[in-house]
């Protein structure tokens, strides 16, 4: 059984980011640019926004952190991102979910430039993902199959089942390791909360992914020996034991599950980690496209 390190494979992308942004430097051209766009103060959210601006400074990018009280209004936010869009010192910029209940995600996500989208959550981006044209991936999504890349993981052939639907995770992932060439050439099967006898399927896949977000779901009876297992969830579990008040779990019983694992990612340190260095990725990419329209 080897572990997926997506905390050690994270800092090597980023390692490999600020190598490239030294390199627009000594050549002058502009560094990438990322904006971070939060409204209101989920404490999630602004952890994670944190991250986000600190990792943007340490590999060399310029950050911009907008931060929105949590009743403004719809209308306010969408003039907010127009001025983003239009912006041209920005090369990328994200709105964190989720957002006020007043506000409709769907309407804001809409709103944001497609080349400018380094989450990759707009439909057109989504749609390029699907036809295989250079896009910007989910930075989830993304980070599972630069995982599978960097650990030679074989996916070619293999029945991948992916455990929930969601547009953020499963259904992209359920795209991307279907598409030609390497990580893919896979058979999916997406199974989700409505699918009937879960396990009939899990235990005939060769690699596993799971988005369900319910702790410990996937048990070791549920998967057969050399199981690839990419866990995505993460769920606070109350616990008095522990000096925070809580643990995280992911969606792998991870002590039955791991014996008969070829390969596993642990949580935390697994997937998380590297949804914030592809988002990078993604954002280094945004700047090239944009140099390169502009040549």
């Amino acid at each position: 059984m080897q572990i997926l390190d997506g905390k050690k494979t994270s800092e090597d992308i980023k390692k490999e980011i600020a190598a490239e942004v030294q390199e627009i430097k000594a050549n002058g051209g502009k560094v990438p640019h990322l904006a971070a766009v939060i409204v209101g103060a989920n404490g999630a959210s602004l952890t994670y926004v944190g991250s986000k601006v600190r990792s943007c400074e340490q590999i060399g990018f310029e950050s911009t952190l907008v931060s929105l009280p949590e009743g403004i209004t719809e209308e306010a936010l969408l003039a907010k991102i127009k001025e983003l869009n239009e912006d041209d010192n920005l090369d990328g910029f994200i709105v964190q979910l989720p957002l006020p209940k007043h506000i409709d995600e769907e309407k804001i996500l809409l709103a944001i430039n497609p080349e400018k989208d380094v989450d990759g959550f707009h439909p057109t981006n989504f749609g390029r993902m699907a036809l295989d044209m250079e896009t910007f991936l989910p930075a989830t999504p993304y980070g599972i199959m630069e995982l599978l890349e960097r650990y030679k993981v074989e996916t070619s052939g293999k029945h991948t089942v992916v455990i929930g639907r969601s547009h953020i995770v499963g259904r992209p992932m359920s795209i991307l390791l279907s598409r030609k060439g390497y990580p893919g050439d896979s058979t999916v099967t997406l199974v989700h909360s409505r699918t009937k006898n879960i396990e009939e399927f899990t235990k005939n896949a060769d690699i596993i992914v799971t988005a369900l977000g319910v702790p410990e779901f996937l048990k070791g009876d549920m998967v057969k020996d050399g199981v690839v297992i990419i866990d995505v969830g993460i769920t606070r579990v109350d616990d008095a034991s522990n000096p925070k008040g809580y643990v995280i779990k992911g969606d792998v019983d991870f002590a039955s599950v791991s014996p008969k694992s070829s390969f596993i990612t642990p949580v935390p340190g697994g997937v998380g980690p590297m949804t914030i260095a592809m988002l990078l990725k993604n954002t280094l990419l945004a700047r090239k496209i944009r140099a390169r329209n502009n040549q």
